[in-house]
């Protein structure tokens, strides 16, 4: 996704008088998977294409076609229209795979070659150690804290112990990160993501997260076996909470038997009653009140939906997300972001803003006095 945007390959269409946003040609793509060896021939093409929509990670813009066709149609990211589905699972994924960029990019790293019963382990850290380095670099508040994220990552398959025999502890045991996020990867490997022979020669795949099932009264995992796949595509940027579409049911957990939410509208409805004007907002006695709200992004972005413009409101708020934590409701309008007066911008405009600003996110909303 990021080399198609990169490419230039995604960008705004307009197809009957109507402006689509960050959306691809079908034809185009299938010639450039072709072009940059991701898929010997168009066939393979397709195929790839489709894995990605059974998986959720692309559609059609205006979701009447549920195949993917080798033709002059738009499809879409569902990363680029805040349509794709941020399960808990997922959450732990993208939360494990930021934290290992952040190790690798640091220098001194805690993640080392380390040899334990004459076996040498690649990306290794003591629990302990870990944990020191979640509390410094503020990941965490606590070590309580820390612990229940690590043995979150570890029934996730995303760290282990480097025998499979404990759980993870603040103690001084040696653990691994199980997957290489950074390894060089081919879409073509979606195509074998099924074979039992493919993942165990391959335990570090961006497609498939083998989640753990331990027994909550044994800390052995000598007999751990994996229950449940989950799939997903992984990126490596941090990413923002608000759509560029406003879709109204964007970053709502999905249920955790993975069964995904309903196809979205092409236009879903604006949550406001009324279309509300700048000069409203402001005019002196305007039954509205300004809160500033901090909000601190988590590893998947803040957890909110910008729809509109001239004024901008929230369209959707993630109730167990950061913005929902600082006091962030439906239909409140956007004054400031970080300081930068908003209420003449669009939600394209402000999404830059915020996308492109420090994690701790400092907003001014109007919220309507009941």
């Amino acid at each position: 996704r990021l080399r198609l945007h990169d490419g230039k390959l995604i960008k705004d269409r307009r197809y009957h008088l109507r402006t689509y946003p960050n959306c691809f040609v079908a034809k185009e793509l299938t010639d450039w998977l072709i072009d940059h060896k991701e898929a010997p021939d168009r066939e393979t093409g397709i195929r790839l294409m489709q894995k990605l929509m059974d998986h959720y990670i692309i559609h059609h813009v205006c979701d009447e076609h549920l195949d993917y066709k080798d033709a002059k149609l738009l499809y879409r990211f569902r990363k680029d229209d805040g349509t794709f589905p941020l399960s808990k699972d997922v959450k732990v994924f993208m939360r494990g795979q930021s934290l290992y960029e952040k190790l690798v990019s640091v220098e001194e790293s805690i993640l080392k070659v380390r040899e334990e019963n004459s076996v040498k382990y690649q990306r290794t850290f003591l629990g302990s150690e870990m944990i020191d380095w979640l509390i410094q670099e503020g990941e965490v508040e606590n070590r309580q804290e820390a612990v229940e994220l690590g043995r979150a990552l570890l029934e996730h398959g995303i760290i282990q112990h480097v025998s499979n025999w404990h759980h993870f502890f603040d103690s001084d045991i040696l653990y691994q990160f199980w997957i290489n996020f950074r390894r060089r990867r081919r879409l073509t490997e979606l195509l074998n993501e099924n074979s039992s022979r493919a993942l165990s020669e391959s335990p570090d795949s961006p497609f498939c997260l083998r989640k753990l099932n331990p027994d909550p009264g044994n800390t052995s995992f000598l007999s751990v076996q994996t229950n449940k796949e989950i799939k997903v595509v992984s990126a490596v940027r941090r990413s923002s909470i608000t759509s560029l579409s406003g879709n109204s049911n964007a970053y709502f957990s999905a249920p955790p038997t993975l069964v995904f939410p309903p196809v979205a509208e092409c236009n879903p409805k604006s949550v406001l009653k009324r279309p509300v004007t700048n000069e409203e907002l402001l005019s002196p006695g305007a039954p509205y009140v300004k809160k500033t709200l901090t909000i601190v992004g988590d590893a998947v972005g803040w957890g909110f939906v910008v729809r509109g413009g001239r004024p901008c409101h929230i369209q959707a708020v993630d109730p167990g997300g950061p913005a929902a934590a600082a006091g962030m409701k439906v239909c409140q309008f956007v004054f400031s972001v970080n300081g930068v007066y908003v209420l003449h911008l669009d939600y394209q405009t402000i999404s830059s803003l915020i996308m492109t600003g420090p994690r701790t996110l400092v907003m001014e909303v109007m919220e309507a006095i009941e």
